[in-house]
């Protein structure tokens, strides 16, 4: 698997496997499967990659810090 970042077209892009990509599926607003020719995905494209995945990550990890302070206080 690997993993690539666009900054500029704010695109998140994983590579499950490689070969051609025979059809592709938008399964959510800005998210993207591709499919090679048996259905299996191949790979994953996320636009807005910023506010869909890197913010969206980061709140809940600081949800989850809070969370195990108010834990670590008691």
């Amino acid at each position: 698997m690997k993993v690539r970042y666009d900054p500029k077209a704010d695109i998140l892009y994983i590579l499950i496997r490689e070969g051609p990509v025979a059809d592709t599926d938008e399964v959510d607003e800005d998210v993207w499967f591709e499919y090679d020719e048996e259905g299996n995905v191949v790979g994953i494209e996320i636009w807005n990659a910023g506010e869909n995945v890197i913010r969206k990550s980061l709140l809940e990890i600081e949800r989850y810090t809070k969370a195990l302070n108010r834990k670590m206080e008691v």
